[in-house]
């Protein structure tokens, strides 16, 4: 298997990593993942290595680690500064759990104004657009 994943053109990197070739470029533009030497009169070649580095981004970003904290995590990825990677990782967990409760909040908010929109007859103004049009949907809750 690993010698499958030597000597990779950009494209069949792309393809083994998951990710299209414009994503390489990116990460790279964004230090994310190094460009390796081109040799004289010839391509770029990829290896297991930037596989694997590829889809610990990807990994990371599934968790909601912004680019800039995917950087950081990977200066920290010889393992030995787990501390640090944790700290990282609790920052995480606290902006989750805040979206979190901000979603719960709109959630409680959304259906309340939806009841209340349910309960209205005749040609009486719609709760939900009245709120919306006095910008308190969210400052009361």
């Amino acid at each position: 298997m690993k010698n499958h994943l030597e000597n990779l053109t950009i494209g069949t990197f792309a393809k083994a990593a998951a990710v299209n070739v414009e994503t390489i470029r990116f990460y790279q533009r964004k230090g994310l993942l190094p460009e390796p030497d081109k040799p004289s009169g010839s391509i770029r070649r990829y290896g297991e290595a930037d596989v694997a580095r590829v889809r610990f981004v990807k990994s990371a970003q599934r968790l909601g680690f912004s680019l800039d904290e995917i950087a950081e995590l990977l200066r920290l990825e010889d393992g030995t500064r787990c501390r640090e990677a944790s700290i990282l990782a609790e920052q995480k967990l606290k902006d989750v759990r805040e979206k979190l409760a901000e979603l719960t909040r709109m959630e409680s908010v959304l259906s309340e104004l939806i009841c209340a929109c349910h309960a209205t007859k005749g040609s009486v103004s719609c709760p939900l657009i009245d709120s919306l049009q006095s910008e308190n949907v969210l400052r009361n809750s």
